[in-house]
This record gives structure tokens, C-alpha cells and sequence, in this order.
């Protein structure tokens, strides 16, 4: 049974390779690289992006300048809907709390968004909140703690 490791192409789609230079037949010819040209001498050839004397692609295209390190905080995304589902009145909700649920992934920053509604009293830490989140909990009588930006 042929297997990926050990499969082989069959007889009939196997080439075997030029071999020049090799005895009678082949003296006085050109060994495969035709009559002259710079194609045809050892260590002939033109270098990787020559365009044959046109001013090349890559010297038009001119430099990169700059160094621009900027990549986008990736959160958290707990909406009021979740927390509403998950906790009881009373309860803190903090990065431990959410991670312990399952809810979060403890490395990045959490932002609270306020899409559904929050019945019950919570106090709420986290990095981030939008303003209708915030309105929503603390008409719901509770809190919440946005963390300074580290």
C-alpha cells in the first residue's frame, strides 16, 4: 500500500537529466547552451533583477522611509447582556472573575459595551467602558471602576 512518504512518480513521467560533456558525440558542440552569447560562456548569465540595461523596477520604486510600530490594543468585548446572564446582584466583576467564567482571555484588556440590558447591582472593574455601558449599570445601581491605562 503506497503511503505519502514513500510514493514515486511512475516510469513513463520521469526525465532523466542532460548529461554533457561525455565522450565522442558530445566533443565539438555546445554542450546544450547554444552557439555565443553571454548564456553560453562559463560564469556568464546576468544578475537577479537585470532588466537588460533599463533602469530596474526596484531603483524606481524608490525607499521606504520611516518606522512605524503601531499596532491596535485588541480587548476583551463584555457586553451588559453577558454579565446579566453569568452574575448574581452584588457580585464584583473584575479580569478574574470573567476569566474564572470563561468569559475572557486574561492577557488582554477588557472594554464593557453596553448592548443588552443589566437588571442587577454589580461593581464593575475593567480597563474600558463605553458611556452607555456606564449609564446602564449605575442606573441599575451599580458601578463601575475604569482602570488607569498602564
Amino acid at each position: 500500500m503506497s503511503k505519502l512518504h514513500n510514493l514515486k512518480p511512475g516510469s513513463s513521467q520521469k526525465q532523466s537529466r542532460k548529461r554533457v560533456g561525455r565522450g565522442n558525440a558530445s566533443n565539438g558542440t555546445y554542450a546544450g547552451r547554444g552557439m555565443n552569447g553571454q548564456n553560453s560562456r562559463s560564469g556568464g548569465g546576468v544578475r537577479r533583477g537585470f532588466e537588460g540595461g533599463q533602469t530596474p523596477l526596484f531603483k524606481k520604486l524608490g525607499k521606504l522611509k520611516g518606522f512605524n510600530a503601531f499596532r491596535p490594543t485588541v480587548f476583551n468585548i463584555i457586553n451588559l447582556s453577558t454579565l446579566e446572564d453569568k452574575f448574581e446582584a452584588g457580585d464584583t466583576v473584575d479580569q478574574n472573575t470573567l476569566s474564572q467564567k470563561s468569559l475572557i482571555n486574561i492577557k488582554k484588556p477588557t472594554k464593557l459595551l453596553g448592548k443588552g440590558q443589566l437588571t442587577k447591582k454589580l461593581t464593575i472593574t475593567v480597563d474600558k467602558a463605553s458611556k452607555s455601558a456606564v449609564k446602564a449599570v449605575e442606573s441599575a445601581g451599580g458601578s463601575v471602576n475604569i482602570l488607569v491605562a498602564k
